[in-house]
């Protein structure tokens, strides 16, 4: 079963639902003024976005601008860090996400994460695919479960043979659609991805883009990246980011600009972004 057959109930992460338009120009994210803080320091600032179900969404701009950080509250990722506070609205499907009824294990559930560099668990390439499912033992074909999974990430090919064998043993590309394969197994309705190719050569990092291309049919799919490139070619809207320094130094991130991608690669509206773009500064 995909993920598009199985939308989320929003009373599983403890809120009442709120009435949403259908197809693909339903929100999935909608954020309105989201600042994060770490400790006194605004890491970001003011951020307002919507992310589009069956879109890949991109956030670009330099380092230190808040792109993971914006990408890390839409999971409540962010709540593993002590000192992190998290302010504004971020709703998922109308239901605002940081609300007290809302449960954080049950949003990470929903909302994948394939992060920078593979991690996979030092186990077999068929226990980390099961390992999700068999914590919320939610299917009883754990065997097809994998083998999907394993199909939907473009690996099972190349694995079949030796599912009992160490993912460690994989190439840092298999190991990173392994990442992918273990994500979508406890069926997301949500993949967000940090910078998912920046380990990986450039043989890699295009099946990879394929993969995602392929996976938003199912997935909403927000991506942090630096390449610029990336972003052209795999995602449907873009985000740009800079950074705000003040006058003390401290460096806060701001959203600048955020459109359907093509209109940010050829016809900015801000001119900050096109000095990014063309390369004037970043």
């Amino acid at each position: 079963m995909t993920a598009a057959e199985t939308r989320p109930d929003p009373e599983s992460v403890g809120a009442a639902a709120t009435p949403q338009r259908q197809g693909r120009e339903e929100v999935v994210f909608h954020l309105d003024g989201l600042s994060v803080h770490y400790g006194e320091f605004p890491a970001v600032k003011g951020v307002g976005l919507d992310v589009r179900r069956n879109e890949i969404t991109a956030l670009i701009g330099p380092s230190g601008c808040g792109k993971s950080t914006v990408l890390r509250s839409l999971n409540r990722m962010n709540d593993l860090i002590e000192i992190a506070k998290v302010s504004g609205l971020v709703e998922y499907h109308g239901v605002d996400l940081y609300g007290p009824a809302v449960d954080p294990v049950e949003v990470r559930r929903q909302i994948g994460m394939v992060f920078q560099k593979p991690n996979p668990f030092p186990k077999s390439i068929y226990d980390n695919v099961a390992f999700g499912p068999r914590i919320a033992k939610t299917d009883d074909d754990l065997d097809g479960l994998v083998e999907q999974s394993l199909r939907r990430a473009v690996l099972w090919d190349e694995v079949r043979d030796k599912l009992d064998q160490s993912a460690y043993a994989l190439s840092g590309g298999q190991q990173q659609r392994l990442c992918i394969a273990r994500a979508i197994a406890t069926s997301p309705d949500v993949l967000l991805m940090d910078e998912p190719c920046s380990a990986l050569d450039p043989i890699a990092t295009l099946r990879i883009e394929e993969l995602m291309v392929e996976l938003k049919s199912d997935y909403s799919i927000v991506i942090v990246t630096h390449n610029m490139q990336q972003a052209a070619r795999v995602s449907d809207r873009t985000a740009f980011f800079t950074v705000d320094e003040s006058v003390t130094g401290h460096r806060t991130g701001i959203l600048v600009e955020f459109d359907q991608t093509g209109k940010i690669f050829t016809n900015p509206s801000n001119p900050k972004t096109e000095d990014y773009i063309t390369g004037r500064f970043g």
